[in-house]
């Protein structure tokens, strides 16, 4: 999947060289499927994140949207023309769009990223979504796998989500999403969908998943040959299928974990009794009704995730703070985790 993905972004550059739209940069895998620890192995949808910067002439500028009482930090991305008179007189390669003449300027805006992927003056995930669409279709017979692959776009109205069927039937389901990067951190704003009913075109909602990725890799060059983490995650995980604890409060609890307790103890003679200390774990954030974001003012973070100042300041966030306040979903938890221990 890794080679298929970059393929395509050799091709989307060769399509966009020379325009005005977003720079794209090498693709990122994220999640279970390419972190190695995938609950079902069946039926995997490979989510990658590519990040994008602004084309020549232009910036972005990341708003913070009002997260009124949820933990959740949203953007907005601003987009802005930027005066490249001086890089005109010395390189001549571009004119300066800011202050060209207007008749020459509206020539080149017909395809222009304000006028094509903006509502306003804010990048729309939607008209991104739908723009990457486009270059897929438009790559795919450029790519030698075409030959031997089918493409199916499918439905999707933030990412770009495709199908691909190999000569022996099977499936493998690529997403893409597009994010903004954060500084030069591991932070993220994408275009992955929110929780909430609706979700405005322009909001880009803030991503931890690269500085997982990061955290695991992290975590497999620190650790002995035999580690078995992640065999403990997917286990996990697996056992949680059908159950409304989700996989990313597992994937927290195992982050606190490894963070924690030495790398040496994940070993295969020591599995069952990681296994107990995940479970264990799980069920005192539950009955505390907080188990704290891994990302927000952890003060044992590893020096090689780069976290923006807002999330190193921040408060720890409570991933159970909605138990706090319904009784009855702390009730029904604590219930379907005793069901969990009994499987």
């Amino acid at each position: 999947v890794k080679d298929l993905v970059d393929n395509f972004m050799l091709v989307f550059r060769s399509l966009l060289l020379n325009s005005l739209f977003p720079e794209l940069q090498s693709a990122i895998g994220l999640g279970s499927a390419f972190e190695g620890w995938s609950p079902c192995e069946e039926d995997v949808i490979y989510h990658v994140l590519v990040p994008m910067k602004p084309p020549r002439s232009h910036t972005f500028h990341l708003e913070l949207w009002d997260a009124g009482e949820t933990m959740a930090r949203n953007f907005r991305i601003r987009v802005e023309q930027k005066c490249t008179c001086m890089r005109e007189r010395l390189v001549g390669d571009v004119p300066c769009f800011l202050h060209h003449p207007e008749e020459e300027q509206r020539r080149n805006e017909k395809h222009s990223l304000l006028d094509t992927l903006c509502t306003g003056f804010y990048l729309d995930a939607q008209k991104t979504a739908r723009w990457f669409h486009l270059l897929v279709r438009s790559a795919w017979v450029l790519l030698p796998q075409a030959s031997s692959f089918r493409l199916k776009m499918l439905p999707c109205s933030r990412s770009c989500k495709f199908q691909l069927t190999r000569p022996d039937q099977k499936r493998i389901i690529i997403e893409i999403l597009s994010g903004v990067q954060q500084g030069d951190s591991d932070i993220f704003v994408t275009s992955q969908s929110t929780e909430a009913i609706f979700t405005p075109s322009t909001m880009w909602p803030e991503s931890y998943a690269v500085a997982e990725v990061k955290f695991f890799q992290h975590v497999a060059q620190q650790a002995p040959r035999d580690t078995f983490h992640l065999k403990c995650l997917q286990v996990c995980a697996h056992i949680l299928v059908g159950i409304d604890i989700s996989t990313y409060t597992l994937k927290t609890v195992v982050m606190h974990l490894l963070n924690t307790l030495p790398l040496g103890g994940w070993n295969r003679r020591e599995v069952m009794m990681r296994l107990q200390d995940i479970m264990e774990y799980l069920c005192a954030c539950l009955e505390e009704k907080r188990l704290n974001h891994f990302f927000f003012g952890n003060e044992n973070m590893p020096e090689e995730i780069i976290l923006p100042p807002a999330l190193q300041m921040a408060e720890p966030h409570n991933i159970f703070q909605h138990l706090v306040h319904d009784p009855e979903a702390h009730a029904k938890a604590l219930h379907e985790f005793n069901e969990l221990k009994s499987r």
